[in-house]
């Protein structure tokens, strides 16, 4: 897709205070990604713990997905008037808000001893981890030249994935040496420090006068109405909702359960692969941004293929007879990687078809794609298991998990059907532009 024409602010420009990607640049940009980490962190970090919650709560199937669900529903719901308030006060003031929110509901989740203090605590740490995100991507627009964006936004995603490693074998191995409570409020305490670095380090902006001093709420919601009427942008919201639901739901809670209670494989097995979906992301992320970078009008394309080769190697797992071979497993787990990382370019083209004084709303409403696909699928999926496993995650068996991931076919072909419909619009809509 070709970008809408929108002025990119000049390297000479007067009101530049620091050099766009800089030395201070990638100060400010490692204390904010430091925090992402720590985000991603949190918001995996019932990965591996979802078999110990489910006995710590004394919990059903539904009930498990409903600490997930609830932690999705809540970040996605404040995407957009995070977006909208991004805009608004900066970025700086939303990382430092989400970094105690986030820090204050792990500490609550480390100490629950009941399901409904449970519930509460992911509330809080899906409040914050709403807010990291969206104001990372922010920065990143705002700091570094333009013809680097999207590389560097691969690259924080990449990074990202030091916290989905964490949340792994270590949380695990901890997880079974210290206990819940030590390993939760240790992690959370990462938070505090963290929150510091925020204080020290960042900045919202390179630019002496940077337009959101001159923005007022009406002109905010006017921003947001504009980002959404703007096929791209849209076109952005399903691209990241086809491809980032996958990996998000079996890294966040149903894929350990699939390869531990439905495959048979050992918990270290399990965690072996799920550091194997990170490390898969690691490596392509660079790659996925080097093809958006030299090919830009085939994004949504690249997306197209990514979902397609997710749907076609689950439907070879799901049709095996009996338990699928390790083999296949290393590779549902690589395929399903590549959708993080490809999820991105969902980003790229909420920065490219939308101009810098609206870009936290077209972010806002982009990010929220992926986390509705994905609190959908991980409540479908409980639902399900429910009903084929009455008996809770002991009964689990490779049939209850064929049936209930099936669901995931559902929101792939909605996803699908809204990326060629909202191509189409936003084709028509640049060779209107073109010509006017």
């Amino acid at each position: 897709m070709t970008p809408p024409p929108h002025v990119e602010p000049a390297p000479t420009d007067p009101t530049l205070r620091y050099r766009l990607g800089g030395r201070k640049t990638w100060v400010v940009w490692a204390a904010a990604t430091s925090v992402y980490i720590l985000a991603v962190f949190h918001r995996t970090s019932l990965g591996v713990a979802g078999l110990i919650a489910a006995e710590r709560f004394h919990i059903t199937s539904a009930q498990l997905a409903t600490f997930t669900m609830v932690q999705l529903f809540v970040y996605a719901a404040m995407q957009v008037p995070v977006g909208a308030l991004l805009d608004r006060v900066g970025a700086k003031k939303l990382l430092i808000t989400g970094v105690v929110l986030m820090t204050g509901g792990q500490f609550a989740f480390a100490f629950a001893s009941t399901f409904g203090a449970g519930v509460a605590a992911r509330v809080f740490v899906g409040m914050g981890d709403a807010m990291i995100f969206i104001s990372l991507m922010q920065l990143v627009a705002l700091w570094f030249p333009p013809a680097r964006t999207a590389m560097i936004t691969q690259l924080t995603g990449v990074l990202g994935q030091v916290g989905a490693v964490a949340a792994t074998a270590p949380l695990s191995a901890a997880l079974h040496s210290v206990g819940w409570t030590k390993s939760f409020a240790t992690a959370a305490s990462v938070g505090v420090a963290l929150g510091v670095v925020l204080i020290i380090f960042v900045r919202d902006s390179p630019y002496e006068d940077h337009h959101r001093d001159e923005l007022k709420m009406r002109a905010v919601g006017r921003a947001l109405k504009l980002a959404w009427s703007e096929p791209g942008t849209r076109l952005g919201l399903w691209s990241h909702f086809s491809a980032q639901f996958g990996a998000t739901v079996f890294a966040l809670l149903w894929g350990f359960p699939f390869l531990v209670s439905g495959q048979g494989l050992t918990p270290g097995a399990a965690s072996g692969l799920l550091i194997l979906m990170t490390a898969t992301a690691v490596v392509t992320s660079p790659l996925i941004g080097a093809f958006v970078t030299r090919w830009p009008y085939s994004r949504s394309t690249l997306i197209l293929w990514i979902v397609g080769s997710i749907m076609a190697v689950w439907a070879v797992v799901l049709v095996w007879p009996g338990r699928a071979p390790l083999w296949l497993l290393i590779v549902l787990v690589v395929v399903l990687a590549v959708g993080g990382p490809g999820s991105m370019v969902g980003f790229d083209l909420a920065r490219t078809f939308n101009p810098p004084t609206r870009l936290g709303s077209a972010t806002g409403i982009v990010n929220v794609g992926g986390f509705v696909a994905s609190l959908s699928t991980v409540a479908l999926i409980g639902i399900v298991l429910d009903h084929v496993a009455p008996g809770g995650p002991s009964t689990y068996t490779v049939d209850s998990f064929r049936a209930a991931m099936s669901v995931q076919y559902i929101v792939w072909v909605v996803g699908v059907v809204q990326i060629l419909r909202f191509r189409r619009k936003a084709r028509r809509a640049q060779l209107t532009n073109s010509q006017s």
